[in-house]
Order: structure tokens, then sequence, then C-alpha cells
């Protein structure tokens, strides 16, 4: 693979991410704007508590697809902080590693996708994992959770 190809492979990978987080942004949006309207559209019936509880469930709904959102924004947001035209020889924010088993690409953190026909680790900058490839180079072992595996390629 030329450094050109590299390059065009990360943006690639760092392009899928944007466009993965922005759906999932879109569509916490529109839960929480569902979860609302169907709060507002809730009608006091003769049964209060059934008006209380419904209405308590949807205030739940929304609490918790709004925090979804604001970790989506902020991942969304360290995501395009990341350089991806640049390569790297050890493990940092905007690097793809490819290890004798598992290839990581350090950027956002969206786990075990399949891309281009390679089973990619998607990891926050912040992710334990990260940090433990952090500085790491082509030749590098690394361990984690009992699985060994040793860096073939950085960039």
């Amino acid at each position: 693979m030329t450094d050109t190809e590299k390059i065009a492979f990360k943006n690639r990978l760092k392009r899928w991410a944007l466009d993965l987080i922005t759906e999932r942004i879109n569509t916490a949006r529109a839960v929480i704007d569902a979860a609302q309207e169907a709060a507002n559209n809730e009608e006091k019936s003769s049964a209060g508590d059934k008006y209380e509880t419904g209405r308590a469930m949807g205030h739940l709904q929304q609490e918790m697809h709004a925090k979804q959102l604001t970790e989506y924004v902020k991942e969304l947001s360290i995501l395009h902080s990341v350089n991806t035209d640049i390569l790297y020889n050890e493990g940092r924010a905007g690097a793809f590693l490819k290890g004798t088993d598992q290839s990581f690409f350090i950027a956002a953190g969206l786990g075990k996708q399949t891309l281009e026909g390679q089973m990619i680790f998607f990891l926050s900058p912040h992710a334990p994992l990260a940090k433990i490839l952090q500085n790491k180079k082509a030749g590098d072992n690394i361990t984690f959770n009992s699985i060994k595996t040793t860096i073939q390629m950085v960039f």
C-alpha cells in the first residue's frame, strides 16, 4: 500500500465514522422530539396516576436520549479534531494500527466494525485500549484482556 493509499484509507474510515455518528445524532434528536411531542399530546384522563406515569416515562426516555445525544456530539467533536492526513509511525489519535489478528483505528469509539472486508476496532483516543496502543510501533507487542498481538504496521 502506497503512502497516498494509506492516507486515503484513513480518510475513508474517518468519513464513515463521521457519517455514522451524524446518523446517530439525527436519530437521537428525532426520538427526543417524538418523546416531547408524545408528552405534550398526552391527555389527562380520569385516572390521574396513569397520566402522570406516562409523562414521567416520556421524560425519562427524553433524558436518556439527551444524554446519548450529548455523548454523540462530544464524539463527533473529537473525531473532527483527529488528523488522518498524516502518516504516523506510532499509535496515537489518527493512527491506524494493523496487528497480527486485529486492526485498530484511533479516532472515535464506535467499537468493532467491518469495513472494506476488514474487522477494525474504532477506538476513542481516551479508551483504555487506545492508551495501551499509545506510542506503539511496528514490531511492538501488546496484551489486552488476555489477548496478545504484535503490531505489524502503523500509519
